[in-house]
């Protein structure tokens, strides 16, 4: 069988895994944009806060590909011939394939910005080499812009604050980490962010540039010598689209990681699965679910029989100390409610409906949390269980000596 991957991060390398745990003979080739093996995207603000070598960024060992036998295409997908099975590179090369698994990630969102052609010294966040370029950017005299008060933002903001005059993070947002806090905690967070040295400007963005001056929709102005724009990233998903592959914000895929399109696969960032915790399907570009999706995707791809059937979005980060987790969804009204338990230290709030938890927020004390992740992903039953007890003492005592067996011998 011939195998080949489109992409080269956590989830492709997942899938090189899960084609070898089945088949140890078949061929594997990567075609990747990047020069750089596999590495976790999330530690690049690390090893910019000078936190992590950059070896250490890396998902796996120098010689794991030649270990697994894994030939790399240094090239971009550009098409798909779903009928002859080929992929088309951007130099002209064709490579076939038996099965392909895409696992081509996303591209940071860039809007047509007025005046952005005459900032000199402008970036984005989102690979290693963003990371190696602002390094070489930014010195101790540099005032930062950050457009984009989210993950990638404030990771962003993290990294340059010992590096930089000044930070200043802006968002049309009425809140930093708008898309998984709601406004308590996200407020926690901002000024934990603002004791620290980070400046924001929220509800407010720029209306236009003029070289090194941001112009802004309330009417003042943000005078900055570097510019860095983290409005988000959408998924490449342009040439499964044109090969008539079934997409709606990203690519479609089912339990098996499986697409519309046959012996197509993908996993990653660039997919849309099914959320145990919304009862929907929808993007939930987060490393640990790149990691299952593409083993599974490997495995499947390979002749076994493996389902990803309790994907739930879900984040652990951390800002000096400052410690963080998201799971599922996180909603009332209806039959859905809060339960809340605050402290001095940390705020919890956990959402329940029809007995199972479906999401929780957490800010503080993490301390054994990955125990409410697996409430979310196994949609337990809580009727024999006192939650609130549970929230107090995260713990597996509660739980019957069936559930513990399975807890422990698997991943929380």
């Amino acid at each position: 069988m011939k195998y080949v991957i489109i992409g080269n991060g956590p989830a492709a390398v997942s899938c090189i895994d899960g084609i070898r745990s089945i088949d140890q003979k078949g061929d594997i080739t990567v075609i990747s944009k990047e020069a750089h093996r596999a590495y976790f995207r999330p530690l690049i603000s690390y090893y910019l806060e000078g936190k992590s070598k950059e070896k250490n960024i890396y998902c796996r060992a120098d010689d794991f590909y030649q270990k697994n036998h894994v030939e790399t295409v240094l090239s971009e997908a550009v098409a798909i011939d779903r009928d002859h099975k080929i992929v088309s590179l951007s130099g002209g090369e064709n490579i076939a394939y038996g099965r392909l698994c895409i696992c081509s990630g996303s591209s940071p969102f860039v809007p047509p910005m007025k005046g952005l052609n005459t900032v000199e010294k402008k970036f984005t966040f989102l690979t290693i080499d963003d990371s190696f370029a602002l390094e070489q950017a930014v010195n101790e005299n540099s005032r930062v812009l950050i457009i984009g008060a989210g993950l990638i933002g404030l990771k962003c903001a993290e990294g340059l604050r010992d590096r930089a005059k000044s930070v200043t993070v802006c968002d049309l947002a009425p809140r930093v980490l708008s898309s998984i806090l709601d406004d308590e905690c996200a407020s926690i967070v901002q000024q934990h962010l603002e004791k620290c040295g980070i400046q924001f400007s929220l509800s407010n963005t720029a209306e236009f540039f003029d070289g090194g001056t941001a112009h802004m929709m309330d009417g003042s102005v943000i005078d900055f010598d570097v510019l860095v724009l983290a409005l988000g990233v959408r998924p490449n998903i342009g040439f499964f689209k044109d090969a008539g592959g079934e997409c709606n914000r990203a690519i479609l895929v089912d339990n098996s990681m499986k697409t519309s399109i046959e012996d197509i696969y993908a996993a990653g960032d660039c997919v849309e699965q099914y959320d145990i915790s919304y009862g929907k399907k929808r993007i939930m570009a987060l490393l640990p679910n790149a990691n299952i999706g593409g083993f599974i995707a490997g495995v499947n791809m390979a002749g076994g029989s493996k389902a990803f059937d309790n994907a739930v979005p879900m984040n652990s980060i951390g800002f000096w100390g400052l410690h963080m987790m998201t799971a599922g969804t996180y909603a009332t009204g209806g039959d859905a409610k809060m339960i809340e338990e605050k402290s001095e230290k940390s705020i919890k709030r956990f959402f329940v409906r029809d007995n199972r938890l479906i999401g929780f927020i957490i800010i503080g004390d993490v301390k054994s949390a990955g125990i409410y992740t697996n409430l979310v992903r196994s949609q337990t039953d809580l009727s024999d269980l006192d939650l609130s007890a549970l929230i107090k003492n995260p713990n597996l005592l509660p739980f019957s000596e069936k559930y513990r067996r399975k807890t422990l011998r698997g991943v929380v």
